[in-house]
C-alpha cells in the first residue's frame, strides 16, 4: 500500500538546497515507494509550524505527517510543542523505541532528544531530530517497517481505517 507523506522541516539555518536531513527523508520515502504529497521548510517558530500541521491535517491526500528538526532542548526547539497542539492522542512508545535504538548510535545523547509522534485527526504526526543521523535511525529502525503494510504482527497503516472510529 502507497501511504501519502508530508515532509516538514523546521530549522532557522537550511534551505532546500543544504537540508540533509530532509533529503535523507525523502530518499527514503522514495525507496519505500511512497508518496511524498507535501515538502516544506519552515522557521522555528511555533505559531507558523501549527498553521502547517493543521493544513495538512485536514488533508485527504495526506496519511502521514513528518517533520525533521526542533526536537532538541534549546530554546528554539519547540517542534513537540507544536505538535502537542494538535494531538488527539499520543503515542509515547515511538520516542521510547527511537530513543533506544539512538542509544546504539550516539550513545547517552540520545537522552537529548524529545523525538515523539502523536495521532491528529485520523494521520499519524512523527518529530524526528534535524540530524542525518537521527532520521536515519528513525526510519530504518521505526518508519520503515511501520507503514509497510506487509509488516508483521502488526503495523501503522492496517490502523488507517479504524483511526477516526468514535
Amino acid at each position: 500500500m502507497i501511504v501519502n507523506i508530508a515532509l516538514l522541516t523546521v530549522t532557522d539555518t537550511r534551505t532546500f538546497d543544504n537540508d540533509k536531513s530532509g533529503a535523507i527523508l525523502v530518499a527514503k520515502i522514495k525507496e519505500a515507494n511512497h508518496n511524498l504529497t507535501e515538502r516544506k521548510i519552515c522557521k522555528d517558530n511555533k505559531e507558523d509550524i501549527v498553521l502547517i500541521l493543521k493544513d495538512w491535517i485536514n488533508k485527504k491526500d495526506i496519511d502521514v505527517v513528518i517533520t525533521t528538526g526542533g526536537t532538541g532542548l534549546t530554546g528554539r526547539d519547540i517542534t513537540p510543542e507544536a505538535i502537542d497542539e494538535i494531538a488527539d492522542k499520543q503515542i509515547p512508545g515511538f520516542g521510547e523505541v527511537f530513543r533506544n535504538i539512538s542509544l546504539k548510535t550516539v550513545g547517552t545523547s540520545a537522552i537529548q532528544s524529545r523525538a515523539c509522534a502523536v495521532l491528529a485527526n485520523g494521520k499519524y504526526v512523527f518529530a524526528l531530530p534535524g540530524s542525518s543521523g537521527g532520521v536515519t535511525d528513525a526510519w530504518d529502525g521505526i518508519l520503515k517497517h511501520q507503514l509497510d503494510i506487509n509488516h508483521k504482527p502488526c503495523n501503522f497503516v492496517e490502523l488507517f481505517p479504524r483511526l477516526n472510529e468514535k
